[in-house]
C-alpha cells in the first residue's frame, strides 16, 4: 500500500486553500522574469511565502519555459525538527500539498542506501518545513516531475556532495538546495554578512560558509563542492531579507537566490 506524507505547513508557512496557494505563487511567479537557459541547481530560500516567496520565485520563474525537459528534482535541505545524523530519505511514496501529490522516486534512494549515511526516516520529513515550502512552486512551474527529497542532519559537507553526484543525472534533473541566509540580524547587518555569503557561493567557496551565514550550511556546502569540481558557474539573481518584503528592521532573515550553469 502506498503512503503519503501530507503537508505540516499549509495554512502557515503558505495558504492551505488551493485557490489562494495558486494565487500567491503565480503572483510572485508574475513578477520575475523567467529566461535564459534552464539553471542545472539552484538554491533557495524556505521561510514562510510572505516573506521569502518573491526571492524563491525569481529562481523558480526560470524553470517555466523548460517544464517539459526538467522532469525529475532532487531537493535537499537543513532539519529543523529532528536531530540525526547523516541525510533522511522519505520512507513515503508521495508528498502533498494543498495542489496535489508529488511522486518520490523511490529507485533513486534505494540506490543511496548502501551509504552508510543515508536512511529512510519518516519521522525527518513529517514536520520539516525546508523541502515542503518548495513543492507549490514546482508544481506551478514544471509540467510533470519526480522528486527526490533529502533532509540534510549532522552531516559532513562531503558526504552531501557524495549524494549529490549520484543523483545528478542529466538536463532532466534539477538540484536544489534549500537554505536562508543570516537570522535576527539588525537590516544593515544582515545586508552585510548577506553579500559576502553571496560573493562566497558565487566563487564557489564552501569553506567560507558556515551556519551564521545560511541555516542550510551543511547542503550549500556539498552542493558548491559538486558545482566546482564540474566546472559550473553560480549567480546571485536576487538578494533581499524580511525587512524588504514584510517584517521589521531591527531582526530580520536573509533570502538569498542563486543559480548554476
Amino acid at each position: 500500500m502506498e503512503t503519503v506524507r501530507p503537508p505540516a505547513v499549509a495554512g502557515t508557512f503558505y495558504p492551505a486553500d488551493p485557490a489562494a496557494l495558486r494565487r500567491m505563487v503565480d503572483g510572485f511567479l508574475h513578477e520575475s522574469r523567467g529566461e535564459g537557459e534552464p539553471p542545472k541547481a539552484m538554491i533557495v530560500p524556505h521561510a514562510g511565502y510572505i516573506y521569502s516567496g518573491p526571492v524563491a520565485a525569481s529562481a523558480y520563474a526560470r524553470l517555466r519555459p523548460h517544464a517539459r525537459t526538467l522532469t525529475r528534482v532532487v531537493l535537499l535541505g537543513p532539519s529543523h525538527r529532528v536531530a540525526f545524523r547523516g541525510i533522511a530519505a522519505p520512507e513515503a511514496d508521495w508528498f502533498e500539498t494543498p495542489l496535489g501529490r508529488v511522486r518520490i522516486e523511490q529507485a533513486a534512494i534505494d540506490g543511496l542506501l548502501d551509504l552508510s549515511w543515508v536512511q529512510r526516516s519518516d519521522r525527518a520529513h513529517t514536520l520539516e518545513h525546508s523541502l515542503e515550502v518548495h513543492l507549490p512552486f514546482l508544481q506551478e512551474v514544471l509540467e510533470d516531475f519526480t522528486l527526490v527529497p533529502m533532509v540534510v542532519g549532522d552531516a559532513d559537507p562531503a558526504q552531501v556532495a557524495e549524494v549529490i553526484e549520484r543523483l545528478w543525472g542529466g538536463q532532466e534533473t534539477l538540484i536544489v538546495v534549500s537554505s536562508d541566509l543570516s537570522h535576527y540580524l539588525d537590516y544593515d547587518a544582515a545586508r552585510a554578512i548577506d553579500t559576502r555569503t553571496s560573493r562566497a557561493i558565487e566563487a564557489l567557496r564552501p569553506g567560507d560558509i558556515g551556519f551564521e551565514q545560511a541555516c542550510g550550511a551543511l547542503p550549500v556546502r556539498g552542493l558548491l563542492q559538486v558545482v566546482r569540481r564540474r566546472g559550473l558557474q553560480g549567480r546571485t539573481i536576487d538578494l533581499r531579507n524580511s525587512g524588504d518584503t514584510a517584517g521589521p528592521r531591527d531582526q530580520v532573515v536573509g533570502y538569498g537566490a542563486y543559480v548554476f550553469h
